[in-house]
């Protein structure tokens, strides 16, 4: 895929959170950097706005983490994790990024979507649709290979692992590969 990006585009970073994180954990052993993250999708053009979606438990543990994106100029919106009667937890804020993705789509000239979650393929075809040049950012390995055959770019984070992850000591982690992976 070849797109043109140029200084003077638009840019809006959409980060499935969760996704990322997982996808992390289970190939790598490692947590994402998301400032680099964030620059390298950015190539040096204007940013307009940056979320993230996040999840908070009871705990209050990710506070920290919380704190650091926003030092990163990474805006984040937070959800509680749903815990069921049967034990069963629920963290999912895919409608919601689809939502802010097309009501920013109109101030936007390129959309980057950090997840590689094929439940976002309506979303990049829609945003295609109204103009934006879509282009996703994930782990190569636990990306649907629909999403990067919809996309206009792909950035595969697994290219260069040591550059966006922190904890990464070149091993493979115990190299579980995430369900999103499985996604057609």
């Amino acid at each position: 895929m070849s797109v043109i990006k140029h200084k003077n585009q638009r840019v809006g970073i959409f980060i499935d959170t969760q996704n990322l994180y997982h996808c992390a954990k289970n190939i790598y052993g490692a947590k994402v950097n998301f400032d680099q993250v964030v620059k390298d999708g950015l190539q040096g053009r204007l940013l307009t706005r940056a979320v993230a979606y996040v999840i908070t438990t009871e705990s209050g543990d990710e506070k920290n983490f919380f704190e650091a994106l926003g030092k990163m100029g990474i805006e984040t919106k937070t959800k509680n994790l749903q815990i069921f009667a049967g034990g069963a937890k629920k963290a999912d804020w895919d409608v919601g990024l689809a939502v802010d993705a097309i009501k920013l789509a109109p101030k936007l000239d390129a959309i980057i979507l950090v997840t590689g979650d094929g439940d976002f393929i309506p979303l990049v075809e829609y945003l295609q649709n109204v103009g934006c040049q879509v282009e996703v950012m994930s782990f190569g390995k636990a990306t649907s290979g629909k999403l990067i055959e919809t996309c206009d770019d792909f950035i595969d984070l697994d290219e260069n692992p040591r550059k966006y992850l922190i904890g990464f000591g070149g091993g493979r982690g115990n190299r579980r590969v995430p369900r999103t992976s499985q996604k057609i």
